[in-house]
């Protein structure tokens, strides 16, 4: 199966999908909000649009599939005011947005699945939720992710540089994910539709964040970072904003319905690969 995907707001994840599907024969067109960004997408294979600036409606009828990965505003997702009436004319025959687990807000460590009702607590994930509502209204698939993690966004060069901290806060839990395996997921639901289908997508062992780093710091030989008390430690407002949820978010839905295998089911197995393949670069 080949097609063409227009991927709106194309950031981190999306770029892990188009590898996948650029090595299967797709098309891809991605945006950008920079003419030096755009240059780098074309050396990836993917066909560039700069935006503001490019119409999209062109694409929009060229486009099978479209994925939708823009950070959203208080008016929701800031691109479909763009394509609106486009949609009207033309829908591609799959839709996929990229959400967050934000969306369900604090639930002091408890699980969450995806009947479990929104409740966001910040005004990111009010937002979100919002922009969820917008897509759902026109077919699209919901994905949730969780904390986003791989080549590049690792605890690794922290570790190294002495910068890490253990920031202790007890009974604080987060779920993460791989973008390789945000890709496989993604790429499973373009292989079976469900439209208006919501899923979780994360890994099998939520856990503290000051595990991570401490693993993290054994893998690398290095001394474990020093703790420091939440309540006590110096954080950005957005960093501090991350400490005041806790959920751990159950990711049953991919596997049973999409046939997902977890390349990462755990963090200690994704950290694993990110230093071999550091290692092998």
């Amino acid at each position: 199966m080949t097609g063409t995907l227009l991927s709106l707001g194309h950031g981190y994840s999306a770029k892990a999908l188009a590898t996948l599907l650029l090595s299967r024969g797709w098309t891809i067109i991605g945006t950008t909000r920079s003419a030096e960004k755009a240059k780098t997408l074309r050396a990836t294979g993917v066909d560039p649009r700069t935006v503001p600036g490019d119409n999209l409606t062109a694409d929009l009828a060229r486009a099978t599939h479209l994925l939708i990965s823009a950070s959203p505003d208080e008016n929701g997702d800031p691109f479909l005011p763009l394509i609106f009436d486009a949609l009207k004319t033309r829908k591609p025959g799959w839709i996929g947005y990229l959400s967050t687990t934000g969306v369900y807000g604090d639930h002091q460590g408890g699980w969450v699945d995806e009947d479990t009702p929104c409740t966001p607590g910040n005004t990111r994930g009010k937002w979100r939720a919002r922009a969820e509502q917008q897509w759902l209204d026109h077919g699209a698939h919901i994905f949730r992710l969780a904390g986003i993690y791989g080549p590049g966004r690792g605890p690794f060069a922290k570790v190294r540089n002495g910068t890490a901290r253990r920031i202790i806060k007890p009974n604080q839990v987060f779920g993460r994910i791989h973008v390789d395996d945000i890709a496989q997921t993604v790429a499973a639901s373009i292989a079976a539709p469900n439209p208006g289908r919501i899923y979780n997508v994360c890994d099998d062992e939520p856990a503290p964040p000051e595990d991570v780093l401490g693993y993290a710091a054994e893998l690398l030989g290095l001394p474990l970072p020093p703790e420091e008390d939440f309540e006590t430690a110096e954080m950005t407002p957005m960093a501090r904003s991350f400490y005041a949820e806790s959920r751990r978010v159950r990711s049953n839905r991919i596997k049973d319905e999409l046939g997902v295998t977890l390349h990462y089911p755990d963090y200690r197995a994704g950290l694993k690969a990110l230093l071999a393949a550091e290692t092998t670069a």
